[in-house]
């Protein structure tokens, strides 16, 4: 069968087109196919950006991938944001993440940005589907990257959903745009490059376009099916919230602690099917009581006996009251706005 070969030149998202324009945005970049990509679009069609780039430090071409960022940011006098990562123990990817968003967040917060781009796209998309298709998962979990996603005080945009590697590639050879590719992508000791090499690759090379149509199709779908919980209070990153079934209370946690930048692994998702009170990675607090999730950061910090009791009251769960205490938040204030 012949591969479905596109030659048209990549646009970015209509959906996100609106934001882009009126938005102070942040491009996160790491001079790969990508990332370049996105770049000289976001030029081509005049939206004005600064960009952000860590540096890890593990591979020989970070040094020129990060002189390549500086040279680009001077060229088109934008703004650039850097940062050198430390070595880190045990799991790389999900560390450098967590890193990354952190330093993403921070940048976003000192420069009051609206929008932070990144560029991920269609082969991503799929590869994403395929890892949560083997670990099981439900529709709504199935389509974990969207165009534009809400997080706390700003917007996640991702304007190249719809194209696939190849076009933007393709794209930036046409137009002798240099890029960098990075070796550790083939290495399948990391499971998204084992799923990368032999199924979402081979996948999109034959058919794109379909693949393409289904993710808009499925992301309808999910927006139809997330209409399975009423959101009953939130300040700043505390929340409670109403499931409509207790069947949908892990999906739900489990979208609102992506928003807050977490994401669940699959045994701490079998371990809130399991249990009512829990903190998930020392971090995040989640408690379920008659009905109601109350999600909130972790603070196990010393509180007067008077607030404790004003949180029982108010049938606050002890997990999210050290964080109440810790921003100054009136447990009274809580139970009168959530009725």
């Amino acid at each position: 069968m012949r591969t479905q070969k596109e030659n048209h030149t990549p646009t970015l998202h209509p959906l996100t087109l609106d934001l882009l324009r009126k938005g102070k945005n942040l491009l996160a970049f790491s001079a790969g196919v990508d990332s370049c990509a996105l770049f000289f679009l976001l030029i081509e069609n005049k939206i004005p950006f600064d960009i952000a780039l860590v540096n890890y430090g593990i591979r020989q071409q970070a040094q020129e991938e990060e002189a390549y960022a500086l040279a680009l940011a001077k060229r088109y006098h934008l703004q650039i944001h850097l940062a050198q990562a430390p070595r880190f123990e045990g799991n790389f990817e999900k560390s450098a993440r967590d890193f990354r968003y952190h330093f993403f967040e921070q940048i976003i917060q000192e420069h009051y940005y609206e929008n932070l781009l990144t560029a991920h796209q269609l082969n991503d998309q799929l590869e994403w589907l395929l890892m949560r298709l083997s670990k099981g998962a439900g529709a709504v979990e199935l389509i974990g990257l969207e165009p534009i996603a809400q997080r706390q005080g700003y917007h996640l945009l991702r304007p190249l959903l719809h194209h696939s590697k190849e076009e933007l590639q393709n794209y930036l050879n046409k137009r002798g745009n240099r890029y960098f590719l990075d070796a550790s992508n083939q290495d399948e000791k990391h499971e998204r490059n084992w799923f990368r090499k032999h199924l979402a690759n081979k996948l999109i090379q034959r058919y794109s376009k379909g693949i393409a149509r289904s993710f808009e199709y499925l992301l309808e779908d999910k927006k139809a099916l997330q209409g399975d919980h009423k959101e009953c209070y939130q300040h700043q990153a505390f929340y409670i919230l109403k499931p409509h079934a207790s069947s949908f209370r892990v999906r739900v946690i489990d979208r609102y602690l992506k928003r807050l930048g977490y994401l669940l692994s699959a045994g701490q998702r079998q371990e809130i099917e399991e249990n009512n009170s829990i903190v998930l990675g020392g971090i995040w607090a989640v408690e379920v009581v008659k009905e109601r999730i109350f999600i909130a950061p972790y603070r196990p910090i010393p509180m007067p006996k008077k607030f404790k009791e004003a949180c029982r009251v108010a049938k606050i769960p002890p997990k999210v009251r050290g964080y109440l205490y810790d921003i100054g938040l009136d447990p009274n204030l809580v139970v009168l706005q959530s009725s």
